[in-house]
């Protein structure tokens, strides 16, 4: 067996030179083979939860560098040893003699430390010091990505409860990390193997039907994408057509975001076009060609309004490329088509590191880094710090959406972000300030959640200020900081305020105190402060509860005759003689007697009063009164 298992090693191991040696000079190979040697010799004791040689992970992850994401020597040499420190006497010292102080450098960021106390959590510690190493370079998380998804797909020898460990954390961190990265494949699998030892029956189930639709549907999509090829040939173009269903996480996801079943779900597959680069010719770029395949299947197939995704001239935030429409086959479904360059497909697989230019990888790198150093600051992170992982979450890996200024600028967002959010992303003074907003010019309220495409117009008030319950209806943690930070300097009121009597300064109060809770203000007829006096007698407190620049909402009802005129004299009086802004108006005409109930912000009781005695004396009224 000692003697299969050699050959097996040397076997997988050549692999990894045979990938590296097209694109490293000699001097790199030798160390490169020094490195596997050393790796050997660290780890020759020990061995994996199969029973096989421990060396044969190692190597798998090298081989995910080398191959599958075309990294660099240096990386896939660390990728050797990534867990020499972490798992042998061996140490980074000893890494960067041999090896350098770039690959000690990789090691290190990828090696778990050993803390008597955590900062957070063990996992949590781990998962910071895996973000923190982006700020300086892409390539440590590229190997941490490679461990995991060869860890992914040797899981199954893993007991139960480690398999939900650590499928939790690839779909909570990992997989939406690699999405943030561009990695789509590795982004893939990894969402794929997560459902599959979290949730393994609802994953067999989904590949069961998966399965089922594609040999129901097997002959009618061949002849839409036959028909398809035939319509490029007939026009000079080559190009691969073919239907790619979507993978079990996705058509999990969208069931569970859309309350669908299986049967009931729209786009479980999509037809892709991936013409050539060498189609490329005689100045004609990425986007025309598309743009020529999208004009010669639409004369054939009719488009479904609004179908077109643009991602050529708007990529995604993670680089991802591609023009989407919406075709309607013969056979009377809308079939969702992908238009894009072999080039775009390649990015797609290599993400960030697609393009090795000193400046590209700057910018991603210096995405990463405005973000976590914003993050950092935020002092709302939970008593454990997991709010900072939260937060990079929301930040960072949420699939986004492009929308626009008036005057055409670009403003990225995360999907679900509103009006609020939006403001913010452009200036603090312009979140802090914002009233209200035009989307594609319809006035809306700034709470609005906003869709790929919006354009949005924002007008400001220098009354309007954040407020508490902005928070629930903003996702981006730019805006949930500047409303924090507004609210933090805002004067705190002295006391609560009992939700059922909602007393105003001039009103007749008792002040109650509970102990660890704030003094709270009730109105002397209050039903509530009855009852606590009657139980807490001695919890009564005295308080002095005047009137300041705060507003309070208040609800008055009017009793009236009905005629001509009436509800613009009411309004005439509370917005041009009174001064007042309306929250809201319910009125109810029954036998020419009219109930109207009207909401409105005072100071305290004796401005409430004086507007009461206003609306009184209008002619026609015969009863106002404040109500709860």
């Amino acid at each position: 067996m000692e003697q299969d298992y050699r050959h097996i090693i040397e076997q997988e191991a050549g692999k990894v030179f045979a990938a590296m040696e097209l694109r490293t000079p000699p001097e790199d190979m030798a160390r490169l083979r020094r490195a596997f040697q050393f790796a050997s010799e660290a780890h020759a004791s020990q061995k994996r939860k199969t029973g096989e040689p421990y060396i044969l992970h190692p190597i798998a992850v090298a081989l995910i560098a080398a191959e599958e994401l075309s990294l660099d020597v240096n990386t896939v040499i660390a990728s050797f040893l990534h867990d020499v420190v972490e798992d042998t006497p061996h140490t980074i010292e000893e890494i960067n003699e041999l090896f350098g102080e770039d690959v000690a450098f990789l090691v290190n960021v990828v090696t778990k430390k050993k803390k008597d106390k955590y900062e957070m959590s063990k996992q949590l510690d781990n998962f910071k010091q895996m973000l923190n190493s982006i700020q300086h370079d892409l390539r440590a998380i590229m190997v941490k990505l490679a461990d995991r998804l060869h860890n992914m797909r040797t899981l199954s020898s893993m007991q139960p409860a480690k398999q939900m460990k650590i499928a939790g954390e690839t779909d909570y961190f990992y997989a939406p990390l690699a999405n943030r990265l561009g990695l789509y494949n590795v982004k893939t699998e990894l969402e794929n193997l997560s459902l599959r030892f979290r949730c393994p029956n609802e994953y067999e189930e989904i590949v069961k039907q998966t399965a089922q639709d594609e040999a129901m549907q097997h002959d009618r999509l061949t002849r839409f994408i036959d028909q398809i090829k035939e319509i490029l040939d007939n026009n000079g173009i080559s190009a691969r057509v073919f239907i790619t269903y979507r993978q079990p996480y996705s058509l999990w996801r969208k069931m569970h975001k859309y309350g669908d079943d299986f049967n009931h779900l729209r786009y479980r597959h999509f037809t892709e076009v991936i013409f050539p680069d060498a189609e490329l010719q005689d100045g004609i770029s990425e986007k025309d060609m598309a743009l020529r395949i999208y004009s010669l299947l639409t004369d054939r197939f009719r488009e479904k309004p609004g179908g077109i995704s643009n991602y050529i001239d708007s990529p995604k935030e993670n680089g991802y490329q591609c023009f989407h429409v919406k075709l309607l086959a013969d056979f009377g479904r809308w079939q969702e088509v992908h238009i894009s360059s072999e080039r775009m497909i390649r990015d797609s697989r290599l993400g960030c590191l697609a393009e090795r230019s000193e400046n590209n990888i700057g910018r991603w790198i210096e995405k990463f880094r405005s973000v976590l150093r914003d993050i950092s600051e935020n002092k709302n992170t939970g008593s454990n710090g997991s709010g900072f992982i939260e937060n990079v979450v929301t930040a960072f890996y949420n699939d986004d959406i492009l929308t626009f200024t008036p005057q055409g600028r670009e403003v990225v967002l995360p999907q679900k972000a509103t009006v609020i959010d939006f403001a913010y992303e452009i200036h603090p003074d312009l979140g802090n300030h914002v009233k209200y907003a035009r989307i594609n010019n319809q006035l809306s309220s700034i709470k609005s959640p906003l869709r790929r495409g919006d354009v949005v117009e924002v007008v400001t008030g220098m009354n309007s200020n954040p407020q508490p319950d902005w928070l629930e209806h903003t996702v981006t943690y730019k805006a949930q900081k500047a409303i924090r930070q507004y609210l933090t300097r805002t004067p705190k009121p002295k006391y609560a305020r009992c939700p059922v009597c909602m007393p105003i300064p001039g009103d007749e109060v008792i002040g109650f105190h509970e102990d660890g809770l704030d003094t709270t203000v009730h109105k002397r007829d209050c039903p509530r402060a009855i009852s606590l006096a009657s139980q807490m007698g001695d919890n009564i407190v005295s308080v002095d509860f005047r009137e300041d620049l705060t507003l309070y909402p208040v609800e008055i009802s009017i009793r009236a005759i009905d005629r001509y005129h009436l509800f613009i004299d009411l309004a005439d009086c509370i917005t041009n003689n009174l001064n007042l802004s309306i929250g809201s108006i319910n009125t109810e005409t029954v036998d020419s007697l009219v109930s109207i109930r009207i909401t409105f912000a005072v100071h305290s009781n004796a401005e409430l009063q004086t507007i009461i005695n206003h609306i009184a004396n209008i002619p026609g009224v015969d009863e106002v009164r404040r109500t709860r």
